[in-house]
């Protein structure tokens, strides 16, 4: 999970954009996730292909969590 502002410390994956076995660009939307300041999209940090989503919709993480791999 990504730091979406300082005093955000932890979001709610809302939406998956992509599936395991999707290819990503670059900056491509993830995911939608919603925190009490801010509902947002998350863009891919890399290109690649989606591997595994770890967290499931719905699920609250704090920042810096793992939210899916790309390979």
């Amino acid at each position: 999970m990504p730091a979406l502002g300082e005093s955000v410390t932890e979001g709610t994956v809302t939406k998956w954009l992509k599936n395991v076995g999707d290819p990503v660009a670059l900056d491509e939307p993830l995911l939608e996730v919603s925190t009490d300041k801010v509902d947002t999209e998350i863009p891919s940090p890399i290109a690649g292909t989606i591997t595994q989503i770890v967290i499931t919709e719905d699920e609250t993480v704090d920042v810096g969590t793992v939210l899916a791999y790309i390979g």
